[in-house]
């Protein structure tokens, strides 16, 4: 056996066959020193990128090294990304730091075998756009590097998306602001509310001496009340017990009593219910000067 043999026989892959050693594999990883921190006592997330970088032919240790998490998505270094296109005889002709500089814009030619070059560019003008220029890092440091950056993995994804098998670049995820995606759940809706039992004292002589005079039912009542609050089964019984007055006088309301509902009243239905205890009032000059109050109250409700 020559020297050439004797290497190819040493020759050791860490390529996991089946799933038990995949798994293994992880956990060898995942405690070693070398790992990245993304990876580093995480079996799980190791066997992940090791998988990932299989289906775009990375070894299981170039996986760990080259394929990152950032702002919660997996993605791959630019260096690895030119690795993957060369080894597939692709042609990456770049514009150099100082031609950069010079032109202000980063330029980037991809040619895949059997089909057209594909050529992007990145601008000073599109960083300063996305608010990418003066950025604290790279950007400030390294401004040239990055357009060159941004315009090679635009031409890589163009004309190499089923090479890289969708991943992004590191250096733009790097750019992105990290947010939260989670759908957002629909505003809850607030139904009606229980009926206040303060409110509901109050406002049990007015309604009780709306039924008494026959002007609403205890029906009519509830179901008025019902569609802006919830009234309990106490509430709704109470209201039910009183009658309308069968024969005999009909109670006597004073224009003080009417006067009082009207400028109390707290909103329109109120308002309303009051107004209908006029027409009880005896004398005509005071059912007129209520009449008058409830069209005055009734426009500082209807504004």
């Amino acid at each position: 056996m020559n020297t050439s043999d004797a290497l190819v026989a040493q020759t050791f892959s860490l390529a996991p066959q089946n799933l038990t050693q995949a798994i293994e594999l992880a956990k060898i990883i995942a405690e070693s020193d070398l790992a990245p921190k993304d990876y580093k006592g995480k079996p799980g997330n190791v066997l992940i990128a090791v998988q990932m970088g299989q289906e775009i032919g990375l070894s299981p240790m170039s996986a760990i090294q080259n394929i990152a998490v950032i702002n919660g998505k997996p993605c791959i270094y630019g260096d690895a990304g030119k690795a993957l296109l060369l080894a597939r005889g692709f042609i990456i002709e770049e514009d150099d730091v100082e031609i950069v500089r010079k032109t202000g814009s980063g330029r980037c030619r991809i040619t895949r075998p059997g089909h057209p070059p594909c050529e992007r560019t990145f601008s000073l003008e599109a960083a300063k756009a996305a608010g990418l220029f003066g950025k604290a890092g790279p950007w400030t440091q390294y401004k040239e590097r990055q357009m060159a950056w941004r315009a090679f993995w635009f031409a890589a994804r163009d004309i190499a998306s089923d090479v890289l098998k969708g991943l992004a670049g590191a250096e733009e995820l790097r750019d992105i602001t990290e947010r939260d995606i989670t759908p957002m759940a629909s505003p809850a809706i607030a139904g009606p509310q229980p009926y206040p039992d303060e409110a509901f004292t109050k406002n049990l002589p007015e309604w009780t001496r709306l039924i008494l005079i026959g002007k609403k039912t205890a029906a009519d009542i509830i179901k008025t009340v019902s569609s802006k609050a919830v009234l309990s089964e106490e509430q709704k019984m109470r209201i039910n017990a009183v009658k309308k007055t069968e024969g005999g006088p009909p109670p006597v309301v004073t224009y003080a009593q009417v006067a009082d509902k009207l400028n109390s009243a707290s909103d329109k239905d109120l308002l309303g219910a009051a107004a209908d205890l006029i027409g009880e009032v005896e004398d005509p000059k005071q059912r007129a000067e209520l009449s008058t109050l409830y069209q005055t109250l009734l426009v500082g409700f209807t504004k």
